[in-house]
């Protein structure tokens, strides 16, 4: 297989103040399993897109390669998830059977692309598109967040299938599913982009080890510059008490009378060499500063909720079923007492979004068998899979009536940068 070569690679979006990368230089061997790491909104999948050819760039991208991108964008949900693979992976109809043989490797029946693709949860169009991209081995793979919305046996599926690729970079947030997959790692840090050969767990202790060590030296420099600056002091407070001592002609014996000019000249140097190593130090510290800004440093986050009293179960659903014509959920019972954090864990499209929007009172095409029941009393707040704020984090929390200095504060123990603050929340990352 062939490389990929960036060189003086430097690229911002139109609304961004600082450069997302600035004078890049990058070496990939196409063999490489590659998973690309960083805090969200660094440019990871930018990245994916500059190499795709989607963005215009200073510098130079060379390759080889032919590229396929994940997710790919779907036109129309409503037509069937085969219509859609099919238009994907620029297939003919009669040639899904390719399609219907990778879903097969990826352990998901064919049946759903008889199915509106708008019908399908998360999970299963991930793995409709996956499919799709998979059928072209020819192609270097460009994956970004395939494990977003997989369950813990698909996360599994997927990995015992990329393991049997050549080469591909391949974005994800779950650790383990990386140490799996991968051989190398290209991490995009606050201020520059290193690469690493071996896993996720490879990767954090090289990096914990250098921002230890890079940490022990700042420190151990500003000691030897205080240090410096103490004894430089002592002997110029020596020189001046001699000084005084001879202007008021105090008999001195002979241990007392010290040579003012001696004295005075050996403190001189002291603070000469002191301003020096000094000087040294302090380009020293300037130095390693771009290294030490790349350290992550974040506070706990804390859930602002008032625990309830007064019953001692908020949800409780007792032989509870959700259907529809095409698709049903499985009975389930169970309790959420007060206090409690519960996971509501299952295959893809088996329905737990669905449990969820019930839970919610949300409207949706199903109807209930059973019970469920939910305490009145209680305020529920919801986080779906996919959302669409849009306008800037003060414009949706005055409209929404939060504290927005609250929401900044809880961004910046998530380690979102100050710079994007401002920024729209639609030109964001979905993380």
């Amino acid at each position: 297989m062939g490389t990929i070569q960036i060189s003086n690679l430097s690229f911002k979006y139109d609304q961004m103040a600082d450069w997302l990368f600035d004078s890049v230089d990058l070496s990939i061997d196409a063999s490489w399993k590659l998973g690309l790491i960083g805090r969200n909104g660094r440019g990871k999948s930018t990245l994916l897109h500059l190499l795709m050819g989607d963005l215009a760039y200073s510098g130079s991208i060379v390759s080889d390669l032919s590229f396929a991108y994940y997710p790919q964008p779907v036109i129309d949900d409503f037509l069937s998830a085969g219509e859609i693979a099919v238009s994907i992976a620029d297939i003919e109809s009669y040639d899904i059977w390719r399609i219907e043989a990778e879903m097969d490797k990826l352990q998901i029946s064919p049946d759903i692309l008889q199915r509106p693709f708008s019908t399908l949860s998360p999970g299963e169009r991930t793995k409709v598109l996956l499919a799709a991209l998979f059928i072209d081995d020819g192609r270097f793979q460009l994956i970004d967040e395939p494990t977003n919305h997989l369950d813990i046996e698909s996360r599994e599926v997927v990995a015992n299938y990329l393991r049997g690729k050549r080469g591909f970079i391949v974005i994800s947030h779950d650790r383990n599913f990386l140490n799996q997959v991968i051989d190398h790692v290209i991490s995009i840090n606050r201020n520059d982009i290193d690469v690493y050969q071996g896993n996720f767990d490879t990767w954090e202790r090289e990096k914990t080890a250098e921002d230890e060590r890079e940490l022990r030296e700042k420190s151990q420099l500003k000691k030897d510059i205080n240090k410096l600056k103490t004894s430089a002091a002592k002997k110029e407070n020596w020189a001046k008490q001699t000084e005084k001592s001879k202007h008021k002609n105090i008999k001195m014996d002979q241990h007392t009378n010290i040579d003012k000019g001696f004295l005075g000249h050996k403190s001189a140097k002291m603070m000469k060499k002191a301003t020096i190593i000094q000087k040294r130090a302090d380009e020293a510290v300037e130095q390693k500063q771009k290294l030490l800004k790349n350290i992550e440093i974040t506070d706990p986050i804390s859930l602002n909720y008032v625990e309830i009293k007064h019953f001692d179960q908020v949800i409780s659903a007792n032989d509870f079923q959700m259907f529809n014509s095409e698709i049903q959920t499985p009975k389930i019972d169970f309790t959420v007492k007060t206090g409690q954090v519960t996971a509501l864990i299952g295959k893809n499209g088996i329905g737990k979004s669905t449990i969820f929007k019930r839970i919610m009172n949300l409207e949706q095409p199903f109807q209930q068998k059973g019970d469920l029941q939910v305490k009145n009393s209680i305020n529920i707040s919801y986080l779906p899979q996919e959302t669409k704020i849009r306008g800037t984090i003060v414009q949706v929390a005055e409209k929404e009536q939060y504290d927005v200095e609250r929401i900044f504060s809880n961004l910046r123990k998530l380690g979102f940068e100050r710079e994007l603050f401002n920024d729209p929340i639609e030109s964001m990352s979905q993380g």
